[in-house]
């Protein structure tokens, strides 16, 4: 096999990059074929790259072989008010031949990085390809979250466990809904998903619930047990979400955004009768997807959703440098 070069990525790359792109989406579509077609063509792909490139403070490498580029890596900054000093490595920012030769195009973009003193590494990689999340791995990545699809069947039987009943929220429950916001958050601060995200005050949580509740953006939807609410689920479309779009988002897709269930009513099957409730509700809408993600550390959500039929599609891994 001939000798790889690894060289600055740059605008002459864009055009073969993009074919590189195009042929890995069209992989995982063989995979998950709720993915959009659309970027297996390269002009959709190329507009992908481009943008993963123009991004601010966008900087990355590109991978020669006998004179062919055979992988390009692209890294920017996000907000580091939430994400630190940091790199993120988006949907379009790499595609790769052969899935070693990410470890050489990240040996050389990081070294940069390294230098710019971001050091919170972000890469959103297909979970599809279990050669590419090994490369990964074996540069000191580990799973942080998954983003997971499903169909929207088009009937689904909602079976509700004696004592509970579900309806849609009022604006008079929302005092009683403060408990629900929280308790999702203090669960993700917990062991062992660690978050460092602060607790809302019970203020916010009642000036966003007034705000969804006016608008009409979010379907809601509450398990109740004796009159009390126990859980909460919502879905939007997924375009609304900044988790979902481009190369990760399927056609006629709504994202489940928000699902908490307070720890008395966990286990009780109440959860996945809301899930089935607000399945129902998007094939009424008429959604033929569904989009959800979950911390690969919370022990809960990450063995709900996939017994709920959320495939991984995508793994956001992350590396720390001290």
């Amino acid at each position: 096999m001939a000798r790889l070069e690894v060289v600055p990525f740059s605008d002459e790359h864009l055009d073969e990059a993009a074919r590189l792109l195009a042929a890995r989406h069209a992989r995982q579509r063989e995979a998950e074929p709720l993915l959009p077609k659309c970027f297996e063509a390269h002009d959709a792909a190329h507009a992908e790259v481009t943008a993963s490139w123009h991004a601010e403070g966008a900087s990355g490498a590109a991978a020669f072989r006998a004179g062919r580029l055979v992988g390009y890596l692209i890294g920017a900054p996000r907000d580091t008010d939430v994400w630190g000093e940091n790199i993120w490595v988006d949907l379009a920012g790499h595609a790769v031949d052969e899935a070693e030769d990410v470890r050489d195009l990240y040996a050389t973009a990081a070294a940069r990085w390294f230098d710019e003193e971001r050091r919170r590494h972000y890469a959103l990689v297909p979970a599809t390809d279990p050669g590419l999340m090994d490369a990964w791995f074996r540069l000191g990545f580990g799973h942080q979250q998954g983003h997971g699809v499903r169909e929207v069947p088009a009937h689904i039987d909602v079976r509700i466990p004696e004592g509970y009943e579900i309806r849609e929220p009022r604006e008079e429950d929302i005092e009683e809904l403060l408990p629900i916001d929280l308790a999702l958050s203090a669960h993700q601060r917990s062991s062992p998903v660690f978050s460092t995200r602060p607790l809302p005050t019970a203020d916010e949580i009642r000036l966003e619930w007034r705000k969804t509740l006016a608008g009409s953006e979010e379907k809601i939807l509450l398990g109740w047990l004796d009159g009390t609410p126990v859980a909460c689920w919502s879905v939007c479309a997924a375009e609304l979400s900044r988790h979902y779009s481009g190369l990760g988002l399927p056609e006629r897709a709504c994202y489940l955004a928000f699902a908490s269930t307070l720890p008395v009513a966990r286990g009780s099957g109440i959860g996945v009768a809301v899930t089935d409730a607000s399945l129902a509700a998007a094939a009424e809408d008429g959604y033929t997807a569904m989009v959800t993600d979950w911390r690969v550390t919370n022990l809960l959500a990450s063995r709900f959703w996939p017994r709920r039929d959320f495939r991984p599609v995508f793994y956001r891994l992350y590396r720390s440098i001290p």
